[in-house]
């Protein structure tokens, strides 16, 4: 047993994705949330900055104690997951796009992908794309600017809805049956999504599967808790604003400034 928390950091909102599929998942599991906001987005930045900053937010982390590190992030994922792992002696997950069950189940053999651009040009995305969509029709899309929306409260309404237009026609004429969320940031405009998009089209995020991995791993190293007064600590470099929209009011959002707290 081992009644240390789950660590989990992301650029910002986005993680809070994984992390309500981590909590309901594993109920009796301490979690604490890193929101990196004050260098979002991720999807704009060099392949080194995102892996500074990802050593640096894991390394908070397990200052804090955390036993593990959920990376919450598809854009720090797909450009530093390995340096992670060989960087530190704790278990890292990490999240991907989707791709390999939209390329299994399509009927029309044209799927869409919306991620960052930090998550298209990756090494890793490239590799998975390869893998599993030989014979497939991918239509990507960067959704420029969908992140910094998230990141101000806009969820939904005519603004975001019209730049998810500019992404989406394309793929709606390509014919596609599966779109795969590839930024854990766009589960958060679901239904604005899903407004655009004609029925028969299978919308894919990768929270489930994560939580399911970070369970996996967690009774495979044998570092299961069984804390009786589980604790969720939320932590953000920048404004608060945006934890405090989409989390329940009990939940205590901390501020760092200069790597102090201030509440």
């Amino acid at each position: 047993m081992n009644n240390a928390p789950i660590g989990i950091f992301d650029s910002g909102i986005g993680g809070i994705t994984i992390f309500k599929s981590v909590q309901e998942l594993l109920p009796k599991e301490n979690i604490l949330y890193y929101s990196d906001n004050l260098n979002s987005p991720y999807g704009n930045k060099s392949k080194k900055e995102i892996q500074d900053l990802s050593l640096k937010n894991s390394n908070w982390l397990l200052d804090k104690g955390c036993k593990i590190i959920v990376v919450a992030c598809n854009t720090a994922t797909t450009n530093c997951i390995s340096l992670l792992r060989k960087s530190f002696k704790q278990p890292f997950i990490g999240v991907e796009p989707a791709i390999k069950p939209a390329a299994i189940n399509t009927k029309t053999g044209n799927i869409g992908v919306l991620a960052t651009k930090g998550t298209l040009n990756s090494n890793l995305f490239s590799i998975t794309s390869n893998d599993f969509c030989s014979k497939i029709n991918i239509i990507e899309k960067n959704g420029d600017g969908l992140v910094e929306m998230i990141e101000n409260g806009i969820l939904n309404g005519t603004k975001i809805e019209k730049l998810l237009v500019k992404f989406l026609s394309p793929m709606i004429k390509s014919n596609i049956d599966h779109l795969v969320l590839g930024c854990t940031h766009y589960p958060l405009i679901i239904e604005s999504i899903k407004k655009i998009l004609p029925d028969n089209v299978k919308i894919l995020e990768s929270s489930g599967a994560v939580a399911k991995q970070t369970k996996k791993i967690i009774v495979n190293n044998n570092i299961v808790g069984n804390n009786t007064n589980v604790t969720y600590n939320f932590y953000c470099n920048g404004s608060d604003n945006s934890l405090k929209k989409i989390l329940p009011n009990n939940f205590k959002i901390n501020t760092l400034l200069n790597g102090k707290i201030y509440n």
